[in-house]
């Protein structure tokens, strides 16, 4: 064989060699879906948790994962549409937010493996059969939201001991928010407080339920936990805001956004948490051997702001069980 011939022979094992390391490159970045069910900006406080949880583990964005977001934008109907596009970028796995954006992606697909993040009853909504054994493609963490609405109602009657008529807003296409509101409604009964039920399913029907509570004058609000009304928590709040609504929430963003209280799992943590369930399942783990987790930690927050322009002193001992006040 000529030097020519040599030197042909080793420019192209070179030149494969190369294409096989690129090849093995692309294989190893992982393409994960991240299924927003608000857009970037309003729920940039919880991306933020969990890239940095996925960092932690060693991942970096571009090197070797790629996360594909999709926004619902408030909209649930849009659900079946992202998801279609995350499947057909052949994502190694979606990680969703919420009872109906995990609903959506267990009705299409089986096999894509499912991270959920704050759902709050998925054994109730028949998400998975139990949180010990989920079982096929879902796995995740629980936000156990039914369990702590009444909790809600018991710390507001401690700092508005007058409040007997409760506004309660819920998502009423949500089955969890079905749950959630029965639930307020028994606990409502035990505290001798009557409730105005308020079912909404879009933003038209937010701002008529604002409307028939300016007309019934509840004594407080209650936003229960499903994040259409977090979307929505600036138009929300700020009518709390003029009527002069004080509430004990779901959301520590609904505080920030000029509510007086919100008592609930972090959910940051849960969303840096999930990251872990990620790791897991890209390293070969199955999601239904992963049991499902309950929150690890709770938050209180309170805005003494809001507090003295509703002309209210909040117990000390309310106050020294805060996690956060915001002066």
């Amino acid at each position: 064989m000529t030097v020519k011939g040599i030197g042909f022979i080793i420019t192209l094992g070179i030149l494969l060699g190369s294409l096989a390391a690129q090849a093995q490159q692309t294989d190893n970045v992982y393409r994960i879906g991240f299924l927003g069910n608000s857009t970037a900006a309003l729920e940039a406080n919880l991306v933020g948790p969990f890239r940095e949880g996925l960092r932690d583990l060693g991942y970096v964005e571009g090197r070797n994962v790629l996360i594909e977001y999709r926004w619902a934008e408030g909209k649930y109907d849009r659900f079946p549409a992202l998801i279609g596009e995350l499947l057909a970028l052949k994502v190694a796995v979606i990680v969703t937010a919420g009872t109906p954006a995990t609903l959506a992606v267990k009705k299409a697909t089986t096999s894509v493996p499912v991270v959920m993040t704050a759902v709050g009853d998925p054994v109730g909504t028949g998400i998975v059969p139990s949180l010990s054994h989920p079982g096929g493609n879902i796995t995740g963490l629980t936000a156990i939201s039914t369990e702590i609405d009444a909790k809600r109602l018991e710390l507001l009657r401690e700092v508005v001991p007058s409040a007997s008529y409760i506004a309660v807003l819920w998502n009423a296409s949500s089955p969890l928010q079905v749950l959630a509101e029965k639930q307020v409604q028994a606990a409502a009964q035990v505290l001798r407080m009557r409730v105005l039920s308020l079912g909404v399913k879009t933003e038209e029907e937010i701002k008529s339920a604002l409307a028939v509570m300016t007309r019934e004058r509840p004594d407080a609000l209650l936003v229960l936990a499903d994040r259409l009304l977090l979307h929505h928590r600036a138009l929300i709040m700020d009518f709390a805001t003029r009527h002069r609504l004080p509430g004990v929430h779901a959301y520590r963003e609904l505080v920030e956004a000029g509510g007086l209280m919100s008592f609930g799992p972090s959910y940051a943590d849960m969303h840096k948490r999930a990251a872990y369930f990620v790791d897991r399942i890209l390293k070969g783990a199955k999601p239904g051997d992963l049991p499902v987790e309950r929150p690890r930690t709770f938050e209180l927050v309170i805005n003494l702001k809001v507090a003295k322009a509703l002309g209210l002193t909040i117990p000390q001992s309310v106050l020294l069980r805060a996690t956060e006040i915001i002066q």
